[in-house]
């Protein structure tokens, strides 16, 4: 049975990855490895992005050495385990983060952890303006990180909808704030300020983040995937928003 891909946002297209399931599990079942790989690509367009992002701050960390890996051999690696390990997915709802969870483990595998960055984390709100802006500078220079073929992170227009302020102040007495925010310094600006807070926050900090506001996956669906408590992720969700936060406020001088 053909699947065809028509999907809005990161809602519909798990609900399209779980469409999905009880095919897949009939080719394997059958031992049609053909089919199940065909069937399988179209699930994996936001695990190759996810990939790729940990495969790029990897690689300006200097935790892998420039030239060595690209994300079409994390994800070969990936179609092999998802195939000989498929009957670990019990039902549908599960396929999307057991994907990342596959995904997630090959790539712990191969990458060596960065070191924290205790400086930054525990005086990130003691920078001034000046010294974001030079980071910031920096940062840019360095190539923002994307030392991958940019070529791979193809569906970028997930950026359009999905703002990254509505992720920090979550509460709902910080509308003004966001506003604030926005009239004066505009999405593009903070997007790139959030990027490089972010990238310079602890690996678990980051990948949690960005696996709850990028692909929409639930604390539980986190702790799942990166195997760690649900307190554990919710703690490291919760620094990371409040480490944007003060940036936030540091940065740009709100009025609180």
């Amino acid at each position: 049975m053909e699947k065809t891909i028509d999907y809005k946002g990161q809602k519909e297209f798990y609900t399209f990855v779980a469409s999905t399931y009880s095919d897949l599990r009939k080719f394997k079942e059958a031992g049609k490895k053909a089919a199940f790989n065909e069937l399988l690509l179209k699930d994996l367009s936001q695990v190759k992005r996810y990939i790729t992002k940990r495969l790029n701050t990897a690689l300006s960390k200097g935790n892998l050495p420039m030239g060595k890996y690209r994300t079409n051999d994390f994800l070969d690696q990936l179609f092999i385990e998802v195939y000989d390990h498929f009957e670990e997915v019990k039902n549908k709802k599960n396929l999307y983060p057991w994907l990342f969870k596959r995904a997630d483990t090959i790539l712990e595998d191969t990458i060596v952890d960065e070191e924290f960055d205790e400086v930054f984390f525990e005086n990130i709100d003691d920078f001034s303006k000046p010294a974001w802006d030079a980071m910031e500078e920096k940062f840019s220079t360095d190539g923002d990180g994307d030392l991958v073929m940019m070529e791979e992170l193809d569906d970028i227009s997930y950026r359009k909808n999905d703002y990254v302020l509505n992720h920090v102040f979550v509460q709902d007495d910080n509308n003004e704030m966001i506003a604030q925010l926005d009239e004066k310094w505009g999405q593009e600006n903070i997007r790139k300020h959030a990027d490089m807070v972010l990238h310079h926050l602890p690996m678990p900090m980051r990948t949690v983040f960005e696996l709850a506001t990028e692909y929409h996956f639930n604390v539980e669906e986190i702790a799942q995937i990166r195997d760690q408590s649900l307190d554990e992720v919710q703690q490291l969700l919760e620094h990371a928003r409040k480490s944007l936060e003060i940036s936030f406020f540091n940065r740009y001088a709100i009025d609180k």
